[in-house]
């Protein structure tokens, strides 16, 4: 599987980004997608995930930011909304058959990644 993220740009204090994630093969529901963010000199976090239909969010996010699929497109999304100086991070997607439930949150567990795109937040 090939992850490809986009969307990233900057964008002021209050504003709105999507970021799309592009997954090169279809893939059953039953599939784990997130995202993570990497801060500089900070360590990767998790962001949100989707799973059966599922959502997943870290506290800092949740309200703000809405993940969501689309098996037609084969694509993966992240609705950023009220952004935050600090949500300034390196956005990854990325993607495994087969993460637990209690696991969904660290990094360690996903298999695929996609290269990050930058989200700058200015105040």
């Amino acid at each position: 599987v090939q992850l490809q993220a986009s969307g990233g740009g900057l964008v002021q204090a209050g504003g709105s980004l999507r970021l799309s994630c592009a997954v090169s093969e279809r893939t059953g529901s039953r599939q784990t997608f997130a995202w993570f963010r990497q801060g500089s000199g900070k360590e990767r976090e998790f962001v949100a995930a989707i799973r059966s239909g599922y959502t997943y969010y870290a506290d800092s996010v949740k309200g703000r930011f809405t993940i969501s699929g689309d098996s037609k497109k084969n694509a993966v999304y992240l609705q950023m909304n009220s952004l935050r100086p600090e949500d300034t991070a390196a956005y990854y997607c990325a993607n495994d058959p087969s993460v637990i439930l209690s696991n969904i949150r660290v990094s360690r567990s996903y298999t695929y990644w996609g290269q990050g795109t930058q989200v700058t937040v200015s105040s």
